[in-house]
């Protein structure tokens, strides 16, 4: 174990490599949190001009219609009963470049932009419910397990491994990647959630959770292993050409999309934690409720300007819903627009497939590069004024809050009677997962732990599947043992 302290940029020893100061467990992340945002910010600006994370990706326009009623949850516009809204879907994976095949292992990005008449609302989600951490803090040290080592420029096992058996909190969603969510058969086949929890507001000011899921109307499928090798071969760009040629075709895919809700006080003692991204909430305890149905039916006209120029954030939100306490969404509030100012540009929501579609702009910011849309000369660039300028409503807003014990901590702690690392993904393995998936699992986890060559690293990789379910953490011991032999 190194000795080293780690430290700011400047030299200054970190109080914590793990956990964000917040007020309280629950409480809102502290933006004083210097090295966070340094941190994050520092990532933010690691590589141009392409992603540094979901980089290869692609996506189509389409419609949302709100077929169902959810009008007591939330005053959101978009999700009234019968409206109807322009959207941009965005599929991506999450480790590999530009360059990298479709079909690599992987999760897979699925963020939604809606084109509401109360402003842009960005769903910035993965087809997978849940995610490898919990506190962005981590955030930048997880993808660089993922990418390539600093020397070769090669992808490497041992330091995938070692990030997440050095994690126990990424089980569930390793459990979901080495799973048959990692190997989806197109972007048409996969289910989409917004995975974070969020709140929605109603008319008469009341809270509550929520929780965002997509469901494919053309099926999830798969593919196996071996045919996924061979079509990264093949056609490196097999998920986007699908796509684009199943809307050409006019076979315009779509999803049902539902929500759970939880009310407001229900959080303060469910028995996880509703703010934690690595779980979620069974449905026996909150159901889908139909929300509406999504649509893509329009291939861009130019893959750059309205793909790659695409710019979402969970930051872009519309009045009736707002955020939780959940960690990693109110550092990514800050990390995503961060990112895209520096990916895109300052003026990065001006550009056309960025810009409201459907609400009008009024605001104060001024300048910057690439500053394509300015109010005449005569009008205020201040705000509070005299001169007739926009002024903030609060009831128009309806911005959502929640409560804290006003501690500043660096925490994961948590008063939820379930909340352990190992407790859901053990049970997505054993009572999800069929026969044949489990089998598939174990394969795909056995070919994980011949490309480890660091024996500790191996070592916890078995007690990491041991900890998840203790029959398959035997058999992938007895599979690596049996594959030892044979190759000696």
């Amino acid at each position: 174990m190194s000795t080293k302290p780690t430290t700011t940029q400047t030299g200054a020893p970190v109080p914590s490599d793990e956990h964000s100061l917040t007020v309280g467990n629950d409480g809102t992340t502290a933006l004083h949190d210097r090295y966070l945002v340094e941190k994050l910010a520092q990532f933010n600006r690691e590589r141009i001009p392409e992603r540094i994370v979901h980089a290869k990706g692609g996506g189509a326009f389409g419609t949302f219609v709100a077929t169902g009623d959810v009008s007591q949850y939330t005053t959101a516009a978009v999700f009234q009963p019968g409206a109807e809204s322009e959207t941009l879907l965005r599929f991506s994976s999450v480790a590999g470049e530009q360059g990298s095949p479709d079909t690599w292992r992987d999760v897979r990005g699925f963020s939604v932009k809606f084109y509401t008449t109360e402003g842009n609302y960005d769903i910035v989600g993965n087809n997978t419910p849940v995610f490898f951490i919990r506190d962005a803090i981590k955030f930048p040290d997880f993808i660089h397990s993922q990418k390539r080592l600093p020397g070769s420029g090669l992808r490497d096992a041992d330091m995938q491994w070692d990030f997440w058996t050095l994690s126990p909190e990424s089980a569930h969603q390793v459990t979901y990647l080495m799973g048959d969510r990692g190997l989806p058969k197109s972007w048409r086949h996969l289910q989409g959630y917004g995975s974070h929890t969020y709140q929605w507001i109603n008319a008469a000011g009341e809270r509550f959770w929520v929780k965002y899921h997509f469901h494919s109307n053309q099926g999830v499928e798969r593919l196996d292993n071996a045919e996924a090798e061979a079509i990264a071969g093949a056609d490196a760009d097999h998920y986007r050409r699908d796509l684009y040629e199943a809307i050409e075709r006019e076979e315009f895919p779509s999803w049902d999309v539902k929500v759970q809700v939880m009310p407001y006080d229900d959080a303060k003692d469910y028995r996880f934690n509703p703010f934690d991204l690595t779980k979620i909430w069974p449905h026996e305890d909150y159901p889908l409720i139909p929300v509406g149905r999504l649509e893509l039916n329009r291939n861009p006209e130019n893959f750059f300007a309205e793909i790659e120029q695409a710019a979402f954030s969970p930051a872009n939100l519309v009045p009736g819903i707002d955020i939780s306490p959940d960690k990693m969404l109110m550092a990514r509030v800050f990390s995503y627009p961060d990112a895209q100012r520096y990916r895109v540009g300052t003026n990065y929501q001006q550009i056309p497939v960025n810009s409201a579609h459907a609400a009008e702009v009024n605001s104060y910011t001024r300048d910057g590069a690439q500053r394509h849309h300015f109010p005449p000369a005569t009008a205020p660039n201040y705000a509070p004024n005299s001169f007739g300028g926009p002024v903030a409503d609060p009831e128009l807003a309806r911005a959502g809050s929640w409560e804290s014990d006003g501690a500043l901590v660096r925490t994961a702690a948590t008063l939820h009677a379930e909340d352990d690392d190992f407790g859901q993904p053990g049970s997505l393995y054993r009572d999800v997962f069929d026969a044949d998936a489990k089998a598939r699992f174990l394969e795909t986890l056995s070919g994980q732990a011949q490309a480890i060559t660091v024996d500790d690293i191996r070592e916890r990789f078995f007690v990491y599947w041991t900890n998840v379910d203790a029959d398959l953490g035997a058999a992938l011991r007895s599979a690596y043992a049996g594959d030892a032999t044979a190759a000696a």
